[in-house]
């Protein structure tokens, strides 16, 4: 079985900036991909971020510029650096990887933009 950890959410002020991590219970390696995926009170799940086995990256238009997803192999753990938050970056955020086939998901960390 796969575990993700996330952790690291908060209240944060508009302008201020949060690390997020995910800690894995197998090598990243393992996965083809894993992503930062988001959920806002009464929206659907959206991607915000996501890093696959060769180390490209994607993210949404939003938070382009803004955000940096990023890994550490030997701590078997993916990063989202998030910079420049706004009230609307508010929401429970998902850690995600995929493994043959299937999605993993963690418990979710809260994050919360607000003065």
């Amino acid at each position: 079985q796969v575990q993700l950890v996330e952790s690291g959410g908060g209240l944060v002020q508009p302008g201020g900036s949060l690390r997020l991590s995910c800690a894995a219970s197998r090598s990243i390696f393992s996965f083809r991909v894993m992503g930062w995926y988001r959920q806002a009170p009464g929206k659907e799940r959206e991607l915000v971020a996501n890093i696959k086995l060769g180390g490209s990256t994607n993210y949404a238009d939003s938070v382009k510029g803004r955000f940096t997803i990023s890994r550490d192999s030997a701590k078997n753990t993916v990063y989202l650096q998030m910079s420049s938050l706004k009230p609307e970056d508010t929401a429970v955020y998902y850690c995600a990887a995929d493994l043959l086939g299937d999605r993993f998901w963690g418990q979710g960390t809260r994050v919360t933009v607000s003065s």
